[in-house]
């Protein structure tokens, strides 16, 4: 699906890889991304708990469960 299904006849093709992948391999890079999303948390956590009209409060929160799911990536992520 999406073209990234394995091919019969491509024995020789290169298996695809995210460029976050690429990303965490580095420890220095695995850290960096860590701290920065945690930052990023810390900020929008500070913006929902000082009030905000309901549609910004509702993109805030989409926005804090995707911090909260890259940090589990990070956390999965085994180099």
């Amino acid at each position: 699906m999406f073209g990234l299904e394995k091919k019969k006849d491509d024995k020789n093709s290169k298996e695809f890889i995210f460029d976050l992948e690429t990303d965490l391999k580095d420890p220095k890079k695995n850290k960096e991304l860590k701290k920065h999303a945690e930052e990023r948390v810390q900020k929008v956590k500070t913006v929902l708990r000082s009030g905000c009209e309901k549609d910004r409060f509702d993109q805030f929160g989409v926005l804090l469960h995707g911090y909260a799911s890259l940090l589990k990536v990070i956390a999965r992520f085994k180099a």
